[in-house]
Parts: C-alpha cells; sequence; structure tokens
C-alpha cells in the first residue's frame, strides 16, 4: 500500500513535469525560440531537445533528490568505452529520460514526436508519462494502475488496447527512414497485410493504446534502441493490455549499464503477441 501510494504522488509529479516540457517544446516549434542544431554520433540534437532535458532534470532533482533517486537521460548519458565499465547507476530507483523522441520530426514541424519520463524500480518501470505536444495529449501509467490519456482541460480516458489477433488483420507500424535491410526484408515476408509508418516510439505506442494501431517491431543494426527510448512507451502499453518483450517473451530490463536495448523486441496488443513473435523468430533465422 504505501508502495502503491508513493507511485500515486510521484506519478503526478511526474504528469506536471511533462506538461512543462510540451510547453519548452512548443515555444520553439513556434519559432518563438531559435532552435540551433548539432551533429552527434547518433543523430541530431537541437536546442530543444536540451532546454528540455535540462528543464526535466532540474525538476525531478527538486522534487526527487540524487541520493535515492539516479538519473539516466538521453543528453547527458556517455557511452562507456570499454565494457569493464559499463556499469549501472547504483540507486534502485532510476529516472530515464528521453526529452525529445522524434528530434528529426520535431524539425520537419511533423506531430510524430515526444517527450518520455520514466522511473525504473530495480530495472523495471514503474511510472511512465509520454507526452505528444503537437496533439496536446498526455499519456500516463504506474505499476498495476492501467493507462490514461489526458489534454490540457484535465479530461483522462481509460486506455485500452485492440482485441485483433489474426496477423493477416493487425496493423503493423513501422518506421520509413532507418529502418534497415534486414527489418525491411523481414516486415515484408510477414504475413501482415496492413502497415503503416510513424515516427516517435511514443507516438506508436500511443497508437497501439488508443486502438489506432496493434504492433510493431524494433530491430537493431548499426545501432539500437535505447533505455530513454523504450521504458516510458513499454509501461503505458502494457498497463493498456499489451505486452512489450524479446521475440523469446523475456522481458526488457533498464538501468543494466549498457543503455542498448540489442536484438528484437515487439510491441503488440497482447493478442497477437505470440504469434508474431514466432512468425517474427522463424523469418529472421532465415534472413
Amino acid at each position: 500500500m504505501l508502495f502503491e501510494k508513493r507511485l500515486d504522488e510521484i506519478g503526478a509529479i511526474a504528469r506536471t513535469i511533462g506538461w512543462g516540457a510540451a510547453d519548452i517544446l512548443n515555444t520553439f516549434a513556434d519559432g518563438a525560440t531559435y532552435l540551433s542544431v548539432k551533429q552527434k554520433k547518433e543523430g541530431l540534437v537541437t536546442a530543444a531537445d536540451l532546454a528540455t532535458n535540462d528543464y526535466i532534470l532540474q525538476q525531478l532533482r527538486i522534487a526527487f533528490g540524487s541520493q535515492e533517486f539516479g538519473y539516466l537521460s538521453e543528453e547527458t548519458y556517455k557511452e562507456p568505452e570499454s565494457s569493464s565499465e559499463k556499469k549501472p547507476l547504483p540507486q534502485s530507483w532510476v529516472w530515464i529520460i528521453d526529452p525529445l523522441d522524434g528530434t528529426q520530426a520535431f524539425m520537419r514541424r511533423s506531430s510524430q514526436y515526444a517527450v518520455h519520463i520514466a522511473l525504473v524500480y530495480e530495472g523495471r518501470p514503474v511510472v511512465a508519462v509520454v507526452v505528444t505536444p503537437e496533439t496536446e495529449k498526455l499519456y500516463y501509467a504506474q505499476q498495476g494502475g492501467g493507462a490514461f490519456v489526458e489534454n490540457r482541460a484535465g479530461e483522462r480516458y481509460h486506455l485500452q488496447v485492440s482485441k485483433r489477433e489474426r496477423l493477416e488483420d493487425i496493423l503493423l507500424l513501422s518506421r520509413r527512414t532507418h529502418s534497415g535491410e534486414r527489418l525491411h526484408e523481414l516486415l515484408q515476408k510477414l504475413p501482415c497485410q496492413n502497415k503503416q509508418y510513424r515516427g516517435s516510439i511514443g507516438c506508436k505506442i500511443a497508437a497501439i493504446a488508443e486502438q489506432k494501431a496493434d504492433a510493431f517491431i524494433l530491430l537493431s543494426g548499426k545501432f539500437a534502441p535505447k533505455d530513454w527510448d523504450l521504458a516510458a512507451p513499454e509501461l503505458i502499453l502494457t498497463e493498456s493490455g499489451g505486452k512489450f518483450t524479446r521475440t523469446d517473451g523475456t522481458p526488457l530490463l533498464y538501468n543494466q549499464g549498457d543503455a542498448n536495448q540489442w536484438g528484437c523486441a515487439i510491441a503488440s496488443n497482447g493478442k497477437c503477441h505470440e504469434q508474431l513473435c514466432a512468425e517474427v523468430t522463424k523469418i529472421l533465422s532465415k534472413l
């Protein structure tokens, strides 16, 4: 009971910070603030990424301090040079943050970008916030408490995934760019007839949670998705009734020292999950 009460309080703070982060991104999207852009190893980083990151970290640290809580953020994480340096943060409670998931979409003034804020406890997410500023929606979940979406007026709705089961009937999400040849071949060989392209992982999860889509597949290539790409979206999906696992059914773990999530993972409405995992495993074994 004390654990659940604490998550309620933590979730309320995280939602307030999520809306504040959306406000910062909106000032850049509206052209009110100059948007400088830099190239880094795995993509672009803008002044919007950095300003939003600084705001989220500052607010979380004011609220929770740095003794009991650790902080893992895309804009402050440094890739360890050797395997011996890949050590998890020592705290059991770790905030995992992506201030702008979908930077290129943001720069194109597309709606397909999001803010991710997740709290993990001993490697698994327990509180999650995903904000899509362009749609003025905030998705949130806590372990065992369900998933919801709210708007600026404070109206909130319970999220529940679709019930589509047959692979031939589901709508499978993918990304148009940087998907990699192996993933492209996999998608071509799947029996799923309906495919749609979306940007941010947070936006994909929102679509599945709102029954606008049913599944998507992550397959690492030269680069892998990171903890901050997946932690918050995963909890939104699972608390909506869906599943997000590796193809063998094992769960994703966070704050393990290496922020990369290598291999293949599948997010779905849960109804088609086992069948989709089996089909993907079979196809990948032949590619």
